[in-house]
């Protein structure tokens, strides 16, 4: 069984409100991460349960992407510029370079996002718990995913992402429906549960009613850091 109980103790000591204060983190509990990392990459995942598969990936990506903004915290977001120009190369990185090592396998954050969760288990609602540090992104959870809870969690991930306005909101008058581009990225993903993105988030959304067929419009990405200040 793999053990969860130390990274839930750190989201519930500096995360609130689905910002994280990585300050207090890195002064406090860098150390304490990395050894739970060092743990966890010794756990065999051959032939682990769905559940447990799944919570303990969502746990590594979201635990490994904190790591990686302790590293260089203070920052203000992952997407740093030069001379008011995205750095690309560093921002690219953030995603692709290889930073953990999986018993004998090196794995980047795209490694365990697309070629582990979403080529291994047909589960949309991962794109509303994984989170790159970034407003734009989900908020973070402030406990671990867990097997037992996981359905529970997910189903709660995805419904205050999509009744929050600041990543879905309808303006019935115009029939427009401005969403997060996570939908827009991940489209194929959601396309297999329903048979539209509309579709999708109707399923979801809280006292709204879609038109039969909304014209779409994807909000700006929000990229600075996802961040609190120490009380």
């Amino acid at each position: 069984m793999i053990d969860f109980r130390t990274w839930d103790e750190m989201l519930k000591r500096h995360v609130d409100s689905g910002t994280v204060d990585y300050r207090k983190w890195q002064k406090e509990s860098a150390q304490l991460l990395q050894q739970w990392l060092d743990e966890v990459s010794r756990v065999d995942v051959e032939g682990l349960p769905e559940t447990v598969a799944i919570a303990f990936f969502l746990n590594l990506y979201n635990a490994l992407t904190i790591r990686q903004v302790l590293k260089k915290y203070p920052i203000d977001t992952i997407r740093p510029k030069v001379l008011g120009v995205p750095n690309w190369p560093s921002f690219l990185a953030f995603f692709k370079k290889e930073i953990y090592c999986l018993g004998d396998r090196a794995l980047s954050l795209d490694n365990i996002e697309h070629n582990i969760l979403r080529e291994n288990y047909s589960e949309p609602r991962i794109h509303f718990a994984l989170v790159c540090a970034s407003t734009g992104c989900p908020l973070i959870r402030g406990n671990a995913y867990t097997p037992e809870k996981l359905d529970m969690q997910l189903e709660e991930d995805v419904r205050r992402f999509i009744n929050n306005p600041e990543k879905v909101r309808y303006d019935a008058p115009s029939e427009t429906l401005y969403c997060s581009k996570i939908f827009k990225w991940y489209e194929s993903d959601f396309l297999t549960q329903a048979a539209s993105i509309p579709a999708y988030i109707q399923k979801y959304a809280d006292n709204v009613s879609l038109a039969t067929d909304p014209s779409i419009e994807y909000l700006p990405y929000d990229w600075s850091l996802n961040q609190r200040t120490s009380s």
